[in-house]
């Protein structure tokens, strides 16, 4: 009811915007009037968005998080520590802390400042002995924990990016992720997995006494609606799913669980997968029924130049195969999802606008969305109970 609410507001603040009074079809909005208005919509969405807490890492969930933004300020992200490649694999080696590469991206994804500021904190140095890799952003992350600690580090950031909401590490365990592969094969490390490129059989997290961070458990029992990627399937999803306590906080919290697939595969990860079989890989390692609904890209056609790059490295389109996907008890969400541009990425717009639209189109049309299966497509205006 919250969430009809805070779209029904947000309707009513657009209508005024377009008819303030009876002469509303000559009223001229000046750039002054539309700034303001922008500002009264983002209090509104501060002070009356829905609780959401999204789950992932890699650059997927810092896509969805700048979509979220702007209908909620009331976010937390979940993000993996299995991170060991790159300028974060540094920092972790020779710091002794945990990756910062993914909590510097969400803490950018959810930051309200000055563009000039994000793109020095994405800037990447290309020489200078010890620095030559390394990320600013991640080594400003270092600096603070050193000074903090990597929990302080994190508050630090946000305050210093502004940032509208909480980002959280899903354990403050220091994790390697163990992948076995169905030729028998046993690979340490979050960066060599993907390049086996063979089919993994089991994913594991080393040591297994690891435990869910308090905060973020306590993110995903409090949320409305718990949101599990974009992002890759073994060593972003299941790096956080798999530690002791988040399967469960999910299970056990009343928020309305959001499965989002990815629309490529991923060379050395997930080769040939279907999204249901995204959703089966899942289910095998974390136990079944763990969410309500899947979205998943349905886009007709993409540009065949963008196609065959993406062939030529390994990657197609996932399959959306939704009559299995209904088989397995989840309701689909079925969509072009495809951002406009060189890469083939979800658009974080249209995206977010789909994960708070399913709560509300079928309540109007006196359907629930969580009492059977239902299908729906964006743009055909209809849903189908069975």
């Amino acid at each position: 009811m919250k969430i009809v609410n805070f779209l029904s507001g947000l309707g009513a603040c657009a209508l005024s915007r377009i008819m303030p009074g009876k002469k509303a079809d000559k009223t001229v909005m000046y750039p002054e009037e539309d700034r303001l208005w922008e500002a009264l919509y983002q209090r509104y969405c501060d002070n009356n968005g829905p609780r959401i807490t999204a789950i992932g890492g890699g650059t997927g969930l810092a896509m969805l998080l700048r979509g979220l933004k702007k209908y909620s300020a009331n976010l937390s992200a979940i993000v993996n520590v299995t991170d060991d490649g790159g300028s974060s694999g540094r920092l972790r080696e020779n710091l002794d802390m945990l990756p910062p590469g993914d909590i510097r991206n969400c803490l950018l994804a959810l930051a309200d400042t000055e563009p000039l500021l994000e793109k020095v904190f994405h800037y990447r140095f290309t020489a200078g002995e010890g620095l030559e890799g390394h990320n600013l952003g991640n080594l400003f992350l270092a600096a603070l924990t050193e000074q903090f600690g990597f929990e302080g580090a994190i508050i630090a950031a946000s305050k210093v990016l502004a940032v509208k909401g909480d980002v959280l590490p899903v354990t403050l365990a220091k994790l390697n992720l163990v992948a076995l592969f169905t030729n028998g094969c046993e690979v340490y490390g979050e960066s060599q997995i993907p390049l086996q490129r063979g089919r993994i059989a089991r994913l594991r997290l080393e040591p297994e006494t690891s435990s869910v961070y308090p905060a973020a458990e306590q993110a995903i029992r409090d949320a409305e609606i718990v949101v599990v990627g974009p992002g890759s399937l073994y060593t972003s999803i299941l790096a956080n799913l798999l530690v002791p306590g988040v399967s469960r906080a999910i299970r056990e919290s009343s928020a309305r669980k959001v499965y989002i697939c990815n629309v490529m595969t991923q060379p050395g990860e997930t080769d040939g997968l279907s999204a249901a079989d995204h959703l089966q890989v899942i289910y095998d390692h974390v136990g079944p029924d763990l969410f309500d609904t899947v979205i998943v890209n349905n886009s007709p056609q993409i540009p065949q130049a963008i196609l065959e790059k993406y062939l030529h490295e390994g990657s197609s389109p996932v399959v959306p195969d939704t009559a299995r996907l209904r088989k397995m008890g989840v309701n689909i969400v079925a969509a072009d999802l495809l951002s406009p541009n060189e890469l083939v990425r979800h658009n974080p717009d249209r995206l977010a606008h789909l994960v708070l639209q399913q709560f509300t189109t079928f309540r109007e049309k006196g359907v629930s969305a969580f009492s059977g299966n239902y299908e729906f497509e964006e743009g055909r205006g209809k849903g189908c109970a069975s």
